[in-house]
């Protein structure tokens, strides 16, 4: 296995049947936990990982290679991230997710279950040409179950996704989306403020109210 900051570090809890440090390459970077952990039963990890403080998975996620973890996040249960990806801090990702590669999430984001990212505008065609196009979630974003995210897609700051919608263009900051394809309004006033589970209502900084 190759793991760095983990045989040494009691806090870094990993439960049977896991893989941590699957390498593709004899190149390939360790795993590097920088804190606390719970790795559960049958949870896959590649090496050329890096995880921030409180990092947790569901049973049977799958974290292929070259990604780049925050503080405080769950991946949930037989959720895949296909390597490549930019995670912030504070998010919750919900089983069954499929997050693919050159994705980038801001801090505070929440991924309902089976939500679907693309990055795939042409699957299988002109593949000489084509390039990749992940999505982007800026802070505060909420992704409702089932929902279908085009490739290459920028959801603006504190937006709201319904469940079910397929979003296929652009979502401007604070909006709210639903349908197929969505179609976007303005956000709510019930739902106009910042994502906050309630475990993580510890880490706030008493004197600025703010997430730490």
């Amino acid at each position: 296995m190759h793991i760095l900051g983990f045989e040494d570090n009691p806090s870094v809890v990993v439960q049977p049947n896991c893989t941590i440090g699957l390498a593709i390459s004899s190149e390939a970077a360790p795993v590097v936990f920088e804190g606390s952990a719970a790795i559960r039963l049958g949870t896959v990890i590649y090496a050329d990982n890096k995880f921030g403080d409180g990092f947790q998975t569901g049973h049977n996620a799958v974290i292929r290679e070259r990604c780049q973890i925050g503080r405080h996040v769950l991946v949930g249960t037989g959720t895949v991230i296909d390597g490549q990806v930019t995670l912030g801090n504070y998010i919750k990702i919900e089983s069954n997710c499929y997050i693919p590669t050159h994705c980038v999430f801001g801090d505070r984001v929440f991924l309902g279950p089976n939500v679907v990212i693309t990055n795939d505008r042409l699957p299988l065609r002109q593949r000489a040409t084509y390039q990749p196009e992940g999505c982007i979630l800026e802070d505060d974003v909420t992704i409702g179950g089932n929902v279908v995210i085009c490739p290459g897609v920028r959801v603006g700051k504190g937006s709201f996704i319904a469940a079910g919608s397929v979003v296929t263009k652009d979502v401007p900051a604070g909006s709210l989306v639903k349908g197929n394809p969505g179609r976007s309004s303005p956000l709510p006033e019930m739902l106009d403020e910042p994502n906050m589970a309630l475990s993580w209502q510890k880490y706030i900084d008493p004197k600025t109210g703010k997430l730490v």
